[in-house]
């Protein structure tokens, strides 16, 4: 879970976007300020929780007096009608949070639900599903625990964790072996290397040199199957490209060892959760 020096500016964000320069008109003006409420974060449908602390600081950050209860946290796998957790104490703060909470807790369980639908398709085969960099601008410190809450693993978090050499560098920088010899003069020894590859013919160059992984771009099975038997340990095997909950299982079949996923993060089905007061 990232701590809340790192979420609470992104929940304080959403938060003055929604209230904007005049605060919540609707609530102000019409429940009274005296008013407690006590309110449930209820599941619409079945999945995987993340993102519920984060969510619910979406309500302290508005009125630090408020009580709060966790009865699922993140992880748990839900039903419909399951409480995820209880808000209590004035009522105003909690209607003005609500859609704050419910969009960033939506979305968090979305990702999660989506990751562990994956990991379930895959169970047998040594393949681990990952992200990718393809996530909501400021978001991605909480998206990428959102796959991990889904039992999925981490890409990269941003440029500067890794090298990943992706076929436009190879234009570049003037191919495979230029590439990799200018990456290994210029990294210190705790820098992995990975590179992209679309053809087998690729993958024999790439054999050939020092690295830690190797991208297999939009490889039908057939193809996956004999990277890996190419490769036969020598580096890690990452299978990417237009993967779908349909295909995935036959991709892990070709024991490849990570399959990463891109719509995980950026165009996930949101979670079905609601606020509703006692």
């Amino acid at each position: 879970m990232p701590y809340p020096l790192v979420y609470e500016p992104l929940v304080r964000a959403a938060l003055l976007e929604d209230l904007g320069r005049a605060g919540d008109l609707t609530t102000d003006t019409v429940v009274p300020a005296s008013a407690t409420a006590r309110a449930k974060l209820v599941a619409r449908r079945p999945g995987r929780v993340a993102g519920l602390t984060v969510s619910l600081s979406a309500f302290r950050l508005l009125d630090p007096t408020l009580s709060i209860e966790i009865l699922t946290p993140d992880g748990s796998d839900v039903l419909p009608g399951d409480t995820l957790a209880v808000v209590w104490g004035a009522a105003r703060p909690i209607l003005s949070a609500e859609r704050t909470a419910l969009n960033l807790l939506g979305r968090l369980c979305g990702i999660a639900t989506a990751t562990r639908g994956l990991v379930q398709a895959v169970e047998g085969c040594k393949a681990r599903i990952t992200c990718t960099r393809k996530t909501t601008p400021g978001l991605r410190a909480l998206e990428k625990e959102a796959v991990r809450q889904g039992e999925g693993s981490n890409h990269r978090f941003g440029l500067d964790d890794a090298v990943l050499i992706k076929d436009n560098h190879l234009v570049a920088a003037g191919g495979i072996h230029a590439a990799v010899a200018a990456a290994r003069a210029g990294l210190g020894h705790m820098v992995k290397i990975e590179v992209e590859v679309d053809t087998l013919e690729q993958l024999v160059e790439l054999l050939a040199l020092r690295v830690d992984a190797v991208l297999l771009d939009n490889m039908r099975p057939d193809q996956l199957r004999d990277a890996v038997r190419m490769v036969d340990g020598r580096m890690l095997t990452e299978a990417s490209g237009n993967i779908t909950a349909e295909t995935v299982r036959a991709v892990a079949e070709t024991g490849v060892d990570m399959i990463s996923v891109g719509w995980l993060t950026h165009s996930v089905t949101n979670f079905d959760v609601g606020l509703d007061f006692e």
